[in-house]
């Protein structure tokens, strides 16, 4: 399984299954979110903005991966930031799955006049934060202690891509 053969497609219903599969593949690894459960398709597909959202698909229709984000608040001064997420299958992890979703996040972001991408990554998830900085996410700084987690406080690495071209 390569990124060569999976295409970079919108996130849509049909890939819901799989998705929410890799998701809480994720959530069970313990290193990618506070989240416990991975939500219904239904909650999940409400919180997401429909032209920010991809699955990288083989010729197969098997999911690699899918990146997705969301506002981060209605108010008028936020409309150009979003908060993202991306997760890759583990059979896939290591072949430039995530690189390439992030770019279709990143192009789409931008022709739409977005001009930051924030996330929240766990320390320990050295993977993702490497991914996102060769994607020219940069580190804004260390929430400490900022939530428990199975019943430890966690901390979470804060990181943004600021758009060079929407000024």
């Amino acid at each position: 399984m390569t990124a060569s053969t999976a295409a970079v497609v919108p996130l849509a219903a049909e890939h819901a299954e799989q998705v929410l599969a890799i998701y809480q593949a994720g959530i069970d690894e313990g290193n990618a979110t506070f989240e416990t459960a991975a939500p219904t398709w239904e909650r999940f597909d409400a919180a997401r903005l429909p032209g920010h959202r991809f699955a990288a698909v083989d010729e197969t229709g098997r999911v690699h991966g899918w990146v997705a984000a969301s506002k981060v608040s209605e108010r008028a001064a936020y409309a150009g930031v979003v908060e993202h997420s991306v997760y890759v299958h583990p059979d896939a992890r290591g072949r430039g799955v995530a690189a390439s979703l992030l770019k279709a996040l990143i192009d789409s972001t931008e022709a739409a006049g977005i001009w930051t991408i924030q996330s929240g990554i766990f320390p320990e998830n050295a993977a993702s934060l490497a991914v996102h900085q060769r994607a020219g996410f940069r580190i804004i700084g260390t929430r400490e202690r900022i939530a428990l987690h199975h019943g430890r406080w966690r901390d979470t690495v804060l990181i943004e891509r600021r758009s060079p071209h929407i000024a």
